[in-house]
């Protein structure tokens, strides 16, 4: 792109990072979104929980700066900043929930991370960027070469190389990277790791502009089903063999490797613990980066499910025959709704009347009835004499969710998942079906699970009989996974 003044004029008038920067809120609006959004990796907040995180926020500001300073409620500050013309952050309805949710746009976020920049560093690393500069000149060039000769003869260069740097480590030469060039190399890393994330969201948003082609196209659609179908088909292929979409999945499938996981941890941990990556004190969620690309990663393979989802829907529409004049009429409304989607009629567009009058007869409304008053009678009370068995009070079960909780969080320390079987053997039942139930609670509500209907797995515990013996009961259901 041009910097010439045309083009930065558009940019300065329509761009939302653009208008983010002139606006009088901007130190709110940025440091509000980076402490909720960037910093802790979250990709969706539901609306309520974003508001009373905003409305504290404003709080605090409002006791430093004055009960008038911004005086709208938190709830209109984020419909104010989600309105397309401002275009600061999505709001949208996931499929089969009524409460609105939250997403941070990628003209935000890049606006957020170039004020990041501006702040003074106390060390600019320079070597290690040379470096990955020249390493990936050397991947593009040996990666286009197609002389198998040319090719070998790097390949030997290489390995006389790496052959040589064998013989000086055998022979107790061990170069050692010193502090400025691992702090420089730390810098790097962290940097295109965030900028990573951030590209994320680009990736995401690309996918659903493509989705929302797609929905348009069978709105408009008045041709032959089979048609309308090999178009978006042959689109939807065109966008998987894109280079972004090729891009994308190469990234994937590396990362969803186990083993590559489990280097990325290994060597995540070895290099925190360096003394000269220590003295940055770097990010605590720097350990786990790696799994904040899966769930990047995870947003954007949903986006792409939901236009597959799309299609299925069409492709399941029975009505489509049967129901023509329906259909024609549904695609006019939707046609309609796109061509005033971009310019707004002003005033009442349409009314609807109520489907009927509410009747109400007067004799059909009751007379006035007086509350009853109950009537005290000042008299002494005196404690009773009756000999009641109070040991059912302490036959209660009492299922302590917090310690269950506990159970599964220390297991996924360590592991990156863990069936119920095993925190079952772990942990045996102590209240039997009770507990089982609340661990299933448990998965449902403050964990990630995930169910494998295919596999059963049976859970034993032990229940103790009114005369003193032990019996042993199962319980069959599919195996359930608790994952980090």
């Amino acid at each position: 792109m041009t910097l010439d003044f045309t083009t930065l004029d558009a940019l300065r008038a329509h761009h939302p990072a653009w208008r983010l920067l002139r606006s009088d809120h901007a130190p709110l609006i940025a440091s509000f979104l980076d402490r909720v959004f960037v910093s802790p990796n979250v990709r969706v907040m539901i609306a309520a929980d974003l508001a009373e995180a905003l409305e504290d926020e404003l709080y605090a500001l409002r006791q430093r700066l004055g009960e008038n300073a911004f005086p709208k409620k938190a709830i209109d500050y984020l419909n104010d900043w989600a309105d397309p013309e401002k275009g600061w952050l999505r709001k949208f309805y996931r499929q089969g929930s009524d409460e609105p949710q939250f997403d941070l746009t990628p003209a935000t976020e890049k606006a957020i991370a170039w004020l990041g920049t501006l702040a003074a560093r106390s060390f600019v690393g320079t070597e290690s960027r040379l470096l990955t500069l020249f390493e990936l000149l050397r991947q593009m060039s040996e990666g286009s070469e197609s002389d198998p000769a040319k090719r070998i003869a790097e390949l030997h260069k290489r390995r006389d190389e790496i052959d040589a740097e064998i013989a000086r480590v055998v022979s107790g030469d061990v170069p050692l990277l010193d502090d400025t060039a691992l702090k420089d190399r730390f810098l790097q890393f962290t940097q295109l790791a965030r900028e990573l994330l951030t590209d994320f969201r680009e990736v995401e948003q690309n996918f659903r502009f493509l989705d929302r082609r797609v929905r348009e196209r069978i709105a408009l659609w008045e041709g032959a089903k089979g048609a309308l179908l090999e178009e978006i088909m042959g689109e939807r292929d065109a966008i998987a063999d894109s280079d972004q979409g090729k891009s994308f999945r190469a990234f994937w499938d590396f990362l969803m490797s186990s083993s590559r996981q489990e280097e990325l941890s290994d060597l995540l941990s070895r290099v925190l613990s360096l003394p000269p990556v220590a003295d940055l004190k770097p990010d605590a969620r720097t350990r786990r980066v790696h799994y904040d690309w899966l769930e990047a990663g995870e947003h954007t393979q949903r986006t792409v499910a939901q236009l597959s989802q799309q299609l299925r829907r069409f492709l399941d529409d029975q009505a489509w025959l049967e129901n023509r004049r329906i259909m024609d009429i549904l695609h006019g409304i939707e046609a309609k709704a796109l061509a005033l989607r971009e310019n707004l009629p002003s005033g009442e567009v349409m009314s609807i009347a109520a489907s009927a009058a509410d009747m109400e007869l007067p004799m059909e409304r009751p007379l006035f009835t007086p509350a009853m008053r109950p009537s005290i009678a000042n008299i002494e009370l005196r404690a009773g004499d009756e000999d009641v068995d109070a040991a059912s009070l302490y036959n209660q079960v009492v299922v302590d969710t917090a310690q269950l909780a506990r159970h599964i969080r220390n297991a996924l320390q360590a592991r990156a998942q863990v069936t119920l079987t095993e925190l079952t053997e772990a942990h045996p039942l102590e209240h039997g079906l009770a507990e089982l139930v609340a661990y299933l609670q448990l998965g449902s509500e403050s964990f990630r699970t995930v169910v494998d209907e295919q596999t059963p797995d049976i859970v034993t515990w032990e229940v103790a009989t009114n005369d003193g013996a032990v019996v042993h009961k199962n319980a069959k259901l599919p195996r359930i996974i608790f994952v980090r």
